[in-house]
């Protein structure tokens, strides 16, 4: 029930990747022999892959280590390579910490940024953020998918008011990529950060999509050395991931529809079993949401006695999978308005491609057992 921490490597991905670690293990930088050779015609399809996903050209598509390495190479590449034309930046109180620490870094530079509040129902203001927008604004950043409620925030609405000011607009699509569309021009967005890991594919690949043309967006690399990606990202390219990471996307994107319509089914089950217990709140918006996302709190227990009840059953979280070596308050639910003994008494059931109904009657008996018995 945490497949929004992470999943499985689908078999068929594996399959893909399994040559480059052994057979064809050329460096794409190689450009002198056939080993060289092969490894750069697997990246080069990867990135073609990857492209199509999100509507881009494949020149736009820089590889990192993942898609906190991408926002960060987003927010302080930005920063960087735009401040004589303004050092004002805007985000969202529920943004993962993946984006809020690099502002909260670039702020200790001198760099101003605005945190805008979100509903009760985890959706961002357009006219708030329309009022917040000056100047000297260079940079928005707004997550697709939000990675704890799963709440889906207005791309269009807000890139389109973005490019009308000249405004950079960047989002964060580490949970959104394979699960939702995602069209570059159509949404107008101009920085994209990407993972492979949360769609089956490997962990420690990811990528930044940048823009080329109407903007060209221009970036101060954070990493020096090869050269590699335009400049902009240095390091030899890990040839198997990156193939993983495009087998990946074109799997999801292939079943994309269909699989939303089963996780949809799963989900709204299970939300509906829980509703036997009284005091059980939905955390975000019931539509605008992930397919396989349910965020609720529930009263009158102690969320980590609940966490410690259900761990021997259930592979679960409580807020984001990345702070809980801290037990603290999750930001995002506090954002929401959620008190501090229902934002810590909550729980994140995250479905995925192999989940099945039977999981899914499980988890709910036993959850409303253990709330039961807690009570």
């Amino acid at each position: 029930m945490d497949c929004y921490a992470t999943t499985p490597v689908d078999p068929r991905v594996l399959e893909e990747m399994l040559p480059y670690f052994t057979d064809f293990y050329g460096n794409p930088a190689s450009v002198t022999h056939a080993y060289g050779w092969t490894a750069e015609a697997a990246v080069k399809q990867a990135r073609s892959r990857i492209a199509e996903a999100i509507g881009a050209d494949p020149s736009e598509i820089i590889f990192t280590s993942g898609a906190t390495e991408s926002n960060n190479l987003a927010i302080k590449g930005v920063a960087e390579a735009y401040f004589s034309r303004g050092k004002h930046l805007v985000t969202v109180a529920t943004e993962h910490q993946a984006v809020l620490d690099p502002l909260q870094y670039l702020e200790t530079l001198g760099f101003e940024v605005t945190r805008l509040p979100v509903g009760a129902d985890g959706l961002v203001d357009l006219d708030q953020l329309a009022a917040a927008l000056r100047p000297d604004t260079i940079l928005v950043s707004v997550m697709a998918a939000n990675n704890e409620i799963g709440v889906l925030q207005p791309l269009e609405a807000i890139g389109q008011l973005c490019h009308d000011r000249q405004i950079l607009f960047h989002t964060d699509g580490a949970q959104a990529v394979g699960k939702i569309p995602l069209n570059v021009h159509q949404q107008s967005i101009d920085l994209l950060s990407l993972t492979a890991h949360k769609v089956y594919g490997p962990k420690g690949i990811g990528a930044l999509y940048v823009r080329r043309k109407n903007p060209r967006v221009q970036l101060a690399p954070q990493l020096h050395g090869g050269g590699q990606e335009r400049g902009l990202r240095s390091g030899t390219l890990p040839v198997p991931q990156i193939v993983g990471f495009g087998a990946a996307l074109q799997i999801a994107l292939e079943e994309q529809e269909t699989e939303n319509d089963r996780l949809r089914g799963l989900r709204d089950r299970l939300w509906q079993a829980l509703q036997v217990l009284d005091g059980v709140y939905l955390n975000g918006h019931l539509q605008h949401r992930l397919a396989g996302n349910l965020n609720i709190s529930i009263e009158g227990i102690q969320g980590q006695a609940l966490l410690l009840a259900l761990q021997p059953h259930l592979a679960i979280s409580s807020g984001s999978a990345c702070t809980t070596a801290k037990v603290e308050l999750s930001h995002v639910l506090q954002a929401l308005g959620r008190s501090r003994a229902l934002s810590l008494a909550s729980l994140r059931f995250g479905l995925g491609r192999f989940t099945t109904l039977e999981q899914i009657d499980t988890a709910a008996q036993i959850t409303i057992e253990m709330i039961q018995r807690l009570r």
